[in-house]
């Protein structure tokens, strides 16, 4: 069919979206009122109060959408977009997710995190190859800059923030960064790694930087205390599980970088510029001021009402590619029932998922399983984002690694133009 020019009177803005009280939006879905709320927390539908009117009201095109879609949809987080009619396909061979499961080339990821660390994985990412006791080390030269970068932020600057300055540090002080041959990117990406990490200030009262595993060293930046075997074996865990997803948000931020053949620190630079999108790394920390709130308030059930009065969802909860529980979430809670700090902030994440599921089924994300170790280990509310960010960057630069196989600039969308139609006079 011949698309028809487009008129100023086609564009002219219409009606406002019209607004649906509960039981309006209840009827229209075929759903209890209570259900209805179970669809906010679970990200499916959005909600807010108007002046003037009481109660909770509901966009009509976003609860006709839902009723057409059925209820077995999968509830949002901030860790990957939704499958859109005609988005643009990438081919990967890094993971696939299907069922309740994903696997990194063909390999089930929770399996893989139970038999290996974070650089081990990493560089099995990246190159194929099987290797024992591998450790990224910072390179002076980058180290140095990265400390003089995070060192002139402001102190209130984040975690996030002193990241992307040291990965841009580290860039200038590689003069190697524009060689695109995969030994050098891999080589690159592990001492880049290091130096994030290690240009991190320490927690609590540390006064030498630990050496050892990227875990260990992670762990001194975000913990005021000493970590005990089982809550280092959940960081590690988490960080091998975290290292990529398929192509959310950040990872295709950074294969367009490497498709226009970006250097890998810069590659980084721009998912990290993504993560800071508040839909995509701030869910963990979401989920860690709940869950604070809740060991406050001493039950789950008034803060999961509070979050539905609002019109928010409850952080922590559902995940888009998953029916079930994310298995990622799985897999920290029961590493988690090892750690007896954990055991309060642990109860109050199933408390919120049992008082968000009366009506309609919820499942845990890996979001508020690190929401419960960053709360009982006393580390920051932005310490799960900062995990997600190391150990992304891996997946990160796998991702590069396949791009930069592919023909440049491949992934170049074209605009549909829906503004005024030529010609027209200057202004």
């Amino acid at each position: 069919m011949t698309e028809q020019p487009t008129t100023t009177r086609d564009r002219e803005p219409g009606p406002p979206p019209q607004r649906l009280s509960t039981k309006e939006a209840a009827e229209r879905l075929g759903v209890k009122p209570e259900t209805l709320y179970a669809y906010v927390s679970r990200g499916l539908l959005s909600s807010r109060r108007l002046p003037g009117r009481r109660g909770s009201t509901f966009d009509a095109g976003e609860v006709d959408a839902l009723a057409r879609r059925g209820r077995h949809v999968r509830p949002a987080t901030g860790d990957e977009p939704p499958a859109t009619p005609g988005a643009v396909s990438v081919r990967t061979g890094i993971t696939l997710i299907t069922g309740d499961h994903y696997y990194f080339r063909g390999v089930d990821a929770v399996e893989l995190a139970a038999t290996r660390g974070y650089e081990e994985a990493a560089h099995w990412l990246w190159t194929g190859e099987a290797r024992r006791n591998i450790r990224f080390t910072a390179p002076d030269d980058a180290l140095a800059a990265a400390d003089r970068a995070v060192a002139a932020l402001p102190v209130y600057s984040t975690l996030t923030d002193r990241l992307r300055v040291a990965a841009v540090a580290a860039a200038a002080a590689d003069p190697l960064r524009f060689d695109l041959a995969p030994g050098t990117v891999t080589g690159a990406a592990g001492g880049l790694i290091a130096t994030l990490v290690d240009a991190l200030p320490l927690a609590g009262n540390r006064k030498r930087r630990p050496s050892g595993p990227i875990a260990r060293r992670l762990w001194s930046r975000l913990a005021p205390h000493a970590a005990d075997d089982p809550s280092i074996e959940v960081l590690q865990t988490a960080l091998v599980l975290l290292i990529d997803h398929d192509l959310a948000a950040s990872t295709l931020a950074a294969r367009v970088a490497a498709s226009a053949r970006a250097h890998p620190y810069a590659v980084v630079s721009a998912a990290l510029g993504t993560v800071e999108g508040q839909l995509h790394g701030a869910a963990s920390g979401l989920a860690h001021r709940m869950l604070t709130e809740v060991l406050q308030r001493g039950s789950a059930a008034p803060v999961v009402s509070d979050h539905l009065r609002a019109g928010r969802p409850v952080p922590g909860l559902g995940h888009r590619l998953y029916e079930g529980e994310d298995p990622r979430a799985t897999a920290l809670f029961g590493l988690l029932e090892r750690v007896p700090q954990a055991e309060r902030a642990l109860t109050a994440a199933r408390e919120v998922v049992a008082a968000s599921a009366r009506d309609a089924p919820v499942h845990a994300n890996v979001d508020l399983a690190l929401a419960v170790l960053s709360v009982a280990t006393e580390m920051p509310a932005e310490a799960g984002e900062t995990v997600f960010s190391v150990a992304r960057t891996a997946g990160w630069i796998a991702h590069a690694l396949e791009e930069y196989a592919e023909a440049p600039l491949r992934m170049r969308p074209r605009g549909r133009y829906d503004g005024p139609m030529p010609p027209r006079p200057l202004p």
